[in-house]
C-alpha cells in the first residue's frame, strides 16, 4: 500500500491525481509499454472496489497498508492471516477525499501483545497487529500499490514494488473484469527471488535462511535491480523502470471490481 513521468498526451492531464514521487516508488502517468484500459468503466466498479489478500507463503502474516501523503485515510483494521488464509476488504475510496493510493505489503515474524510490545522482522510498522500507526511511509519489503481515484477515468492503477527489497514474491490480478480490451492483465510474479539476491544485498532469519533482499540504490539500476527484471519483469526493481522502452511494469483496470493480492512463499 505504496509516480511514471508523462510520456502520452492522454495520461498528461492525470497528473495531478497521482502519487508524487515523495509517495511511491515510480512516477504515476504513462509509462512506455504501460497497457492501459481505454473502455468506459463499467456497472460492476460503481461501488468501491474490494481487495481480497491470499496467504500463500505459507507463514502467519499480519496485512500492513501506508498511504500517499494526499489525504489517502488508512485502514484502521486488516486481516492477520494464517497460512492458507484469505480475507476481503473494501477500500475507502468512496469517502472523503474521494480516493485511495497507497499499498499494501505483509508483515512477518511478528509476536509482542497488539497496542505495546507488538513488533515485526518484516514489514514493522508500529505497535498494533491489525494496521499500521499513522504517518508510516513505504516499507523496505514487497508492495503491493494502488491508486484508486473517482476523479481518473483510467483508474485503478496497480503495480508491484520490489524498489526498496524483496521479502515475499506478490501478485495482483483484477478480479470479475467486464467487457474486453488492453490492460487488466496481472502484474508480479510468484517466484522467490531470494535464492537470486546478490550477496551483499542479503539478509537471513536467524536460523540462516534468507530473510529480505535489500535494494542498495532505488533510484538507479543496480545488480539488485537487474536481478529483479531478468526473474520478474512485471515489477519494479528500481524507480526509474516504467522510463524504459516496452517496460511491463504497470496495468490500470476500470472494469474489474476489485483485485486479489496473493503473497506466495518466500521468506
Amino acid at each position: 500500500m505504496s509516480t511514471l513521468a508523462a510520456t502520452i498526451a492522454v495520461v498528461a492531464a492525470l497528473l495531478a491525481l497521482v502519487p508524487s514521487s515523495a509517495d511511491a516508488p515510480h512516477r504515476a502517468s504513462a509509462a512506455p509499454g504501460a497497457v492501459f484500459d481505454r473502455a468506459a468503466p463499467a456497472a460492476a466498479t460503481a461501488g468501491a472496489h474490494t481487495v481480497t489478500f491470499v496467504n500463500s507463503t505459507g507463514k502467519k502474516i499480519w496485512v500492513g497498508s501506508a498511504v500517499n501523503a494526499d489525504g489517502s485515510r488508512n485502514f484502521g483494521s486488516l486481516p492477520v492471516l494464517a497460512p492458507g488464509q484469505s480475507a476481503t476488504v473494501t477500500v475507502p475510496e468512496d469517502a472523503d477525499p474521494g480516493h485511495w493510493r497507497g499499498k499494501f505489503f505483509a508483515r512477518m515474524g511478528c509476536s509482542g501483545e497488539s497496542g505495546s510490545s507488538f513488533h515485526c522482522e518484516l514489514g514493522d510498522c508500529g505497535v498494533f497487529a491489525d494496521h499500521c500507526a499513522p504517518d508510516t511511509g513505504e516499507q523496505p519489503v514487497s508492495l503491493a500499490e494502488f491508486n484508486f481515484d473517482r476523479a481518473d477515468g483510467m483508474a485503478p492503477w496497480y503495480n508491484v514494488s520490489y524498489v526498496n527489497a524483496f521479502s515475499v514474491p506478490i501478485t495482483i490480478t483484477p478480479t470479475e473484469v467486464s467487457g474486453s480490451g488492453a490492460g487488466c492483465g496481472e502484474v508480479g510474479c510468484a517466484e522467490d527471488l531470494l535464492p537470486k539476491c546478490p550477496a551483499g544485498n542479503l539478509t537471513r532469519w536467524d536460523d540462516g535462511t534468507p530473510k529480505l533482499c535489500t535494494s542498495p540504490n532505488r533510484d538507479a539500476k543496480t545488480p539488485y535491480s537487474d536481478m529483479i527484471a531478468t526473474n520478474c519483469p512485471k515489477a519494479y526493481g528500481w524507480s526509474g523502470q516504467d522510463q524504459e522502452p516496452g517496460n511491463q511494469v504497470v496495468q490500470q483496470c476500470s472494469r474489474c471490481s476489485g483485485f486479489t493480492v496473493e503473497f506466495h512463499r518466500g521468506a
